[in-house]
Formats: C-alpha cells, structure tokens, sequence
C-alpha cells in the first residue's frame, strides 16, 4: 500500500478543536493584525505630514496572542497536544535558521500547512505564533518586525486547517500545494504591506514616478501605488520563491508527513469540556 493510499485511509482528525471563545479571540487577534497592517491606507492625513508607526499596536498584538494561546489551553489542550506543538515550532525554527529566506527558499511554510491542516486551524494559528517567535529568538531576529510576521504565519497556518476535510488522497497534496503557491504570495504581500508605508523615496527603474505612500492620497492611489511595488519588488522574486520552494516540499514530504502527524493526532486528540 502507497502512502498516499494509507493517507487516504486516515481520519481527519481534529486535535484542537476551536470552541465558540476561541473562534472569537481568533477573530479577535485577526482583527488586531488586519489594522496594524492596513492603518497607513485608512489614515485620514494631510499630505505631507510624517506618518509614524502606531507602537500601541506592536505592544497589542503580543498581547493577544499570549490570550489566544490561553483561551486554546482553557478548553482542553492537554500535554501531549502542547508536545506536539513544541516539537513543531523547534523544528520550524531550526528549518527556517537554515534558509533563512535566501532567494525566497522558505523551510517553515510547509510544515506549518501540514500541521494546520492535520490539527485543526486553532492549532496552525498557533504553530505559526510560535514557530515565527522561536526562529527569531534562534536566529536573533526579534526586532519591531516580529509581530507581522507571527499574525501573518499564523494566518497561513489558521487557513491551512480551514481546508475542506473530506479532500482525501493525491487531491488532498494537490489541494494543499495550490493553498501553499496562494499563501506564500499573500504573506509576501502582507509583509510588503507592514513597511511600505514607512519606505520614503521608492523609485523603480523603468516606472515613471514614486511608488511611495503617500499621507492623505485617496486610498485607491495608495493601494495601486502598493500593489505596483509589490509587483515589481516581490511578487517575481523572494515570493515565487517561496511558492516554489513551499510546494516541491509538499509534493515530495507531504504524503509522508501527513501519515506520521495524523497517527499523532490520533494519540493526541482532545475534545471540549
């Protein structure tokens, strides 16, 4: 029997399950994490005028996660479910240390979809809190940076878990390969989209004008000014990269990976109340 044959066969089980409080911190957090990443394009400014970063948000994201993490531990997350985790987040920290996002080649994506997807999306969006903090205290990378990165890998982890179940097989890999090539480029974007406003002077060879933010322009002109940037920066380089990178690792390990963690979430799995 393949392994894609005993993937088939194997239960899709839910090791978190997400509870109505839990579902609602996790939009919470979302919600936190979309307006310290969209403030810049709704700032009602005069042009011109300085724009700085909102540091309360940088404190208030933190914050809500130690909640999510909290909330997801008051309904029913057991040791071996925290083991499962830790192992996880160790290993994402080590594999990202070693590409460290050269040439886009991302390590951490992968085994943060499969976890997601086998756990539950309460369980990836914690996985991509703490693989993300983890690697950038292994790699001394903790800086004003660190929040965006953490809400929006824990995002591609949560979406991951969000998949529909009943996919099974060789459909299952190429379901999570074209969820991988969507959740690279949108965490690149998102990522862009945390220091773009604060980039003065962006100018692309080869395109008339600044690509720049622009305080007080209509949020339409700001948006194509970000989207062109992103385009022309990122889009063609570090996050096609990473899709590459991300999907090959699913095509090739994710069969296999997919059968080792699911006989763990069958040891592992837990229930509310």
């Amino acid at each position: 029997m393949s392994i894609l044959e005993r993937t088939r066969r194997q239960p899709q089980a839910v090791a978190l399950p997400i509870g109505p409080r839990t579902a609602a911190v996790l939009v919470l957090a979302s919600v936190a994490g979309l307006m310290m990443l969209c403030w810049p394009l709704l700032l009602n400014a005069q042009p011109g005028q300085r724009v700085e970063p909102p540091f309360l948000f940088l404190a208030l994201l933190p914050l809500v996660v130690v909640v999510v993490l909290a909330e997801m531990g008051e309904g029913g997350m057991d040791s071996r479910v925290l083991a499962v985790l830790g192992v996880l987040s160790a290993i994402n920290a080590v594999m990202r240390g070693l590409g460290a996002g050269t040439a886009g080649i991302e390590m951490v994506f992968f085994l943060l979809i499969l976890g997601g997807r086998v756990f539950g999306a309460g369980f990836g969006f914690a996985l991509g809190c703490t693989s993300l903090f983890a690697s950038a205290l292994l790699t001394a990378g903790v800086g004003p940076w660190l929040p965006f990165q953490m809400i929006c890998a824990a995002w591609v982890g949560m979406g991951a878990g969000l998949l529909p179940r009943r996919v099974t097989g060789r459909a299952e890999i190429v379901m999570l390969v074209a969820y991988a090539v969507f959740a690279s480029y949108a965490y690149g974007l998102l990522m862009n989209l945390s220091y773009w406003p604060f980039a003065l002077g962006i100018a692309v060879p080869g395109h008339e004008g600044s690509l720049s933010y622009v305080a007080g322009a209509p949020v339409l002109e700001n948006a194509h000014r970000f989207l062109v940037y992103t385009l022309l920066t990122s889009t063609g380089g570090w996050d096609t990269g990473r899709a590459i990178t991300t999907g090959i690792a699913i095509v090739v390990l994710g069969p296999a990976i997919l059968t080792t963690l699911r006989r763990a979430a069958r040891r592992a799995v837990v229930h509310p109340g």
